[in-house]
């Protein structure tokens, strides 16, 4: 009973993760410039990753697996939004500019070279 409780709690974590995967893949060919892919790509693909991890964690039923796959779901957090945000003041010093739908770009006028 319990056994299969734990299988179909990992199956929904790992159908849920591949959801926010697939959410991150249509968002990296569908959305208009490198900004608004990079933010698909680092939210829901983290997402997506994290709960991947997650069922895994609860379908190996190992403190060791566990306490790895929750390492690793704290690493993805921590360093993809970070990782993500680098990148893209990286591209926008380097003259990537917003695409035709941006309502306001927020950076104009500031110095990306010499941050304050």
């Amino acid at each position: 009973m319990i056994d299969d409780f734990i299988t179909l709690l990992s199956a929904a974590f790992v159908l849920i993760g591949a959801f926010f995967a697939l959410v991150a893949s249509i968002g990296l060919l569908r959305l208009p410039d490198l900004y608004s892919r990079m933010h698909a790509a680092s939210k829901a693909g983290t997402m997506g990753s994290g709960l991947m991890l997650i069922a895994l964690a609860v379908h190996a039923a190992d403190s060791g697996v566990f306490a790895r796959a929750l390492a690793g779901v704290v690493f993805f957090l921590l360093t993809a939004p970070i990782s993500a945000h680098l990148l893209a003041k990286a591209a926008y010093a380097v003259g990537y500019r917003l695409g035709p739908s941006a309502v306001r770009d927020e950076m104009a006028g500031q110095d990306t070279e010499n941050p304050r």
